[in-house]
C-alpha cells in the first residue's frame, strides 16, 4: 500500500498554517543571523589603542624661508632620529609643523622640537640651535632697544651699531665672556644660553643702548663672569 504524503494546509485552518510558517521562518533568520554574527567576531582581530598625537605649528617669517630650505636637512635629521618625531614643512601656509608620534619616548621631546626650530627660525645658526636639544638649562629671551630706551632714527642705529661694534667684535666679545649666543635682528635682540648667562649678556647690552662706552662695559663683564666662575 503506498503511503501518501499530506500536507499540512489540507488538515490545520489557514490561519493556523500561515502562523506556524511565519514563526518557522523567522526562527531560521535568527538562526542564520547568529552564525553570521559568531563567524564575524571570530575574525576580527582586537585592535590596536590608538595614542592620541599632539602637533605644534610654527609659522616661518619672509626673512627666514629661503634660510629653512637650505638648512632643512639640518634641522630635520636631529628631530626625526633623536627625538623621534615627525616633521614636515607646509609650503601653503608656510609654516613648520611637529607632531609627536608612537615611537615618541617623551612627550617633552615635543617641546624640545619647537624651541630648536624657534630659535632656527630667530636667526640662530642650525649647529648653536641644536644645543637645545641636547641641553636641558638652555633658554631664549628676547627683548626690544624701545623695552630699555625708547630711542628713534639715527638713535636707533648708532644704539645698533654700539651693540654690534666694528665688524661684529663687540657681539663677539659679549658672547664668548658670557658663554652666550647673540643676535641682532633689527631692533630685536635674541640671546641663547643659560639663565645666568642670559641675564649677565642682557646687562651688558642694555648699558650699551643706554650710551656706555664698550670698554667700560667690557671690564664689568670681566669682573662679574671671573667672580661666577670663582663661584663654581
Amino acid at each position: 500500500m503506498e503511503e501518501e504524503y499530506i500536507a499540512t494546509e489540507h488538515i490545520l485552518p489557514e490561519k493556523v498554517a500561515k502562523k506556524r510558517l511565519a514563526i518557522d521562518e523567522s526562527e531560521s533568520r535568527v538562526g542564520d543571523s547568529i552564525e553570521i554574527v559568531d563567524s564575524n567576531q571570530s575574525l576580527l582581530a582586537p585592535r590596536a589603542k590608538r595614542i592620541k598625537s599632539e602637533i605644534r605649528k610654527i609659522a616661518v617669517p619672509p626673512h627666514r624661508y629661503s634660510a629653512l630650505k637650505e638648512n632643512w636637512m639640518k634641522i630635520f635629521t636631529p628631530i626625526v632620529d633623536n627625538m623621534k618625531l615627525q616633521i614636515r614643512f607646509n609650503t601653503k601656509l608656510r609654516q613648520v609643523e611637529i607632531r609627536s608620534s608612537s615611537e615618541t619616548p617623551d612627550l617633552s621631546n615635543l617641546q624640545k622640537g619647537v624651541d630648536f626650530v624657534k630659535a632656527f627660525l630667530c636667526g640662530f645658526d642650525a649647529d648653536d640651535a641644536l644645543a637645545l636639544l641636547r641641553l636641558d638649562d638652555l633658554f631664549i629671551e628676547t627683548f626690544e632697544i624701545k623695552d630699555v630706551k625708547t630711542l628713534r632714527g639715527d638713535h636707533m642705529s648708532r644704539a645698533i651699531g654700539r651693540l654690534a661694534g666694528k665688524g661684529g667684535r663687540t657681539k663677539f666679545t659679549i658672547e664668548n665672556v658670557t658663554k652666550t649666543r647673540i643676535v641682532l635682528a633689527d631692533s630685536k635682540i635674541h640671546i641663547l644660553g643659560a639663565y645666568q648667562s642670559i641675564q649677565l649678556a642682557r646687562r651688558a647690552i642694555c648699558n650699551l643702548i643706554l650710551g656706555s662706552p664698550p670698554s667700560k662695559v667690557y671690564s664689568n663683564l670681566r669682573s662679574v663672569a671671573g667672580r661666577i666662575s670663582e663661584k663654581i
